[in-house]
C-alpha cells in the first residue's frame, strides 16, 4: 500500500515508519525539517518536506495514497490553540480533495471529553471513508518532562495522582497498534481503538520510576488544578495550553477518562514501564 505518515521522526512516527517499510509498504513521511530528509531516506521511506499548515503541499503529498496517518502536534508555548483546529481542517480538506478512503487519526484517551478542542470532530464529517481514532493513554516518554520536578521537589505533582489509574502507553506499542490497524481490512465509518501498554496507579508508576533512578520513596501527589496551572505557566507553558493540560489531567483524576476506556479495553502492549524505566534511569543520570 501507499501510505502517507505525518509526525516526522517523532516517538511514534519513526518506529511506525520502520514497521511499515519492513512490511513492504511504500511509505511517505512528512517532515517540516529538511535536515531529516537523509535519515528518512536511509529508513527506506520517501521524505516529503513541508508543513501540514500548507494545504497545497498536503494535497500534493496525499494524492495517490491508500492510507494517511494524521497526527496534530501541539506547541505548549503557543497562545493560539486554534491552530489545532486549522490543522485538522487542512487534513480533512486534503482528504476530500484527494478522495482517500482510509484514515488513521492519532487522538488520545481523553479526546472526546475536552470542552474547547475536539481533535476527532472534524474527521467525523468525512463521508464514505473508514476513519480510525487511535486513543493512547499518557506516553511513558512524558516522564522525560518531569526530570527537573523530580530533582527539585523530590516528587511528581499534578492534578491527578495517588491511586488514580492510568493506562500508560509506550510509543513503540502505539506504533505497532497503528500498523496493525492499517493492515486490518477497512470498514466504512468511524472506529475508536484504545492503546495501552500497562495499567498502573500513579503511585505504582512513581514507585517503578523512583526505584530505577534511586529514589525508592518517590511519590506522585495530586494538588488543585489552579496550582498546577500556575506552575506550568511559570515553566513557560502558555496560559491557554496550561488550561488545556489541567483539563486533561482533571479527567484522569475524576474517572471520566477511565470510564469509556474500560468499556473498550484493549489488549495491552508488550513494553512495560519497568522496561522503559531502565532506559529512563540511564538518561536521568546523564542529563
Amino acid at each position: 500500500m501507499k501510505i502517507v505518515l505525518t509526525g516526522s521522526l517523532g516517538n511514534i512516527s519513526k518506529p511506525l515508519t520502520e514497521i511499515l517499510v519492513k512490511e513492504g509498504h511504500h511509505v511517505t513521511l512528512i517532515s517540516s525539517n529538511p535536515d531529516k530528509q537523509a535519515r528518512i531516506l536511509a529508513m527506506g521511506a520517501l521524505p516529503a518536506i513541508g508543513s501540514i499548515q500548507d494545504l497545497p503541499f498536503l494535497i500534493e503529498t496525499f494524492t495517490g495514497a491508500d492510507v494517511v496517518y494524521c497526527m496534530n502536534p501541539l506547541d505548549f508555548t503557543s497562545r493560539d490553540l486554534g491552530l489545532w483546529d486549522r490543522n485538522m481542517d487542512h487534513y480533512v480538506r486534503a482528504i476530500r480533495e484527494t478522495g482517500i478512503k482510509r484514515i488513521i487519526v492519532l487522538s488520545g484517551w481523553i479526546a472526546h471529553l475536552l470542552n474547547d478542542i475536539h481533535p476527532e470532530k472534524k474527521f467525523e464529517t468525512l463521508q464514505g471513508a473508514a476513519v480510525t481514532f487511535m486513543r493512547p493513554g499518557p506516553f511513558y516518554s512524558n516522564f522525560y518532562h518531569l526530570k527537573e520536578m523530580i530533582r527539585q521537589q523530590g516528587m511528581i505533582i499534578s492534578n491527578y495522582g495517588g491511586d488514580d489509574m492510568v493506562a500508560f502507553a509506550a510509543p513503540e506499542d502505539i506504533a505497532a497498534a497503528i500498523a496493525a490497524e492499517i493492515n486490518t481490512p477497512a470498514v466504512t465509518g468511524l472506529k475508536v481503538t484504545y492503546v495501552a501498554s500497562e495499567e498502573l496507579t500513579c503511585n505504582q508508576a512513581a514507585q517503578i520510576i523512583g526505584e530505577a533512578i534511586g529514589i525508592p520513596g518517590l511519590q506522585w501527589i495530586a494538588v488543585p488544578g489552579e496550582q498546577v496551572k500556575q506552575a506550568l505557566e511559570a515553566s513557560g507553558v502558555s496560559p491557554e495550553a496550561a488550561g488545556l493540560l489541567v483539563e486533561m489531567q482533571e479527567h484522569m483524576h475524576n474517572g471520566k477518562a477511565q470510564k469509556d476506556y474500560y468499556l473498550n479495553r484493549p489488549v495491552l502492549g508488550k513494553r512495560k514501564l519497568r522496561d522503559f524505566a531502565r532506559e529512563y534511569a540511564a538518561w536521568y543520570h546523564q542529563n
